[in-house]
């Protein structure tokens, strides 16, 4: 048995867990913020057989995919008076942050 964490983008929360209940796979979910751009991830914890595991990663893999995103930097400190104009940065967002943790024992009650 192993228990699989994977950390994805807010967007690409909703997407993932219809793809694992509709592939018979049991999810919990877990609002969590962080990262870069301090923007809304999503923690999905996943328990599967050993056997179901590379299937699984193989999901999330298509499910939560990569992309650009333009965003506006946090101003630096200046001076009162100076001018400081953003310009946006392009930024890659999405994708999955996935750990693998073998299980020592499960229990269901």
């Amino acid at each position: 048995m192993r228990l699989v964490v994977a950390i994805v983008q807010s967007d690409d929360a909703r997407p993932l867990t219809d793809a694992l209940r509709d592939n018979n796979y049991a999810s919990t979910v877990i609002s969590t913020t962080g990262g870069f751009l301090r923007e809304g991830n999503s923690t999905v914890l996943i328990g599967v057989e050993k056997d179901r595991l590379e299937s699984l990663l193989g999901l999330i893999k298509e499910t939560c995919t990569t992309r650009t995103q333009f965003v506006n930097p946090l101003p630096p400190v200046m001076e009162p008076g100076e001018l400081y104009l953003a310009q946006p940065v392009e930024v890659q967002v999405g994708g999955a942050t996935v750990f693998v943790l073998e299980v020592e024992q499960f229990a269901k009650f």
